[in-house]
């Protein structure tokens, strides 16, 4: 099952091009290590401030190799400074979407309708 890890970041206005640039340099060492599927990162597009990073791993064991990385301590150096409030961590293990689901018929009223 592929575990997955969402994190977002608040970035103090005058520093976004500083993170933005390190953000990408993180996507290109981390993208290479062993067991990563994906490491994306993104901007919202309504507040520049907001950034967002998904990392997603083989299995669970491999986010010990990201954060072994001896770049993990670097980043977190320099971006850690920059933010507005702690770095926000979602850990999530994907659902299996490749078999047929059956959804239950709705049985609830939805308040929102009345």
């Amino acid at each position: 099952m592929v575990f997955t890890i969402i994190v977002h970041l608040d970035v103090k206005s005058e520093h976004i091009d500083k993170v933005k640039a390190k953000l990408i340099e993180a996507n290109r060492v981390y993208a290479k290590d062993k067991g990563t599927i994906d490491w994306f990162v993104s901007q919202d597009v309504n507040d520049p401030t907001k950034f967002a990073i998904v990392e997603r791993y083989e299995q669970r064991s491999d986010l010990q190799t990201h954060i072994n990385n001896p770049y993990y301590k670097e980043f977190g150096r320099y971006v850690k400074p920059l933010l507005t409030k702690s770095i926000e961590l979602h850990s999530v293990e994907e659902l299996d979407t490749s078999k047929e689901v059956e959804v239950p018929p709705r049985t609830w009223s939805d308040e929102a309708e009345q």
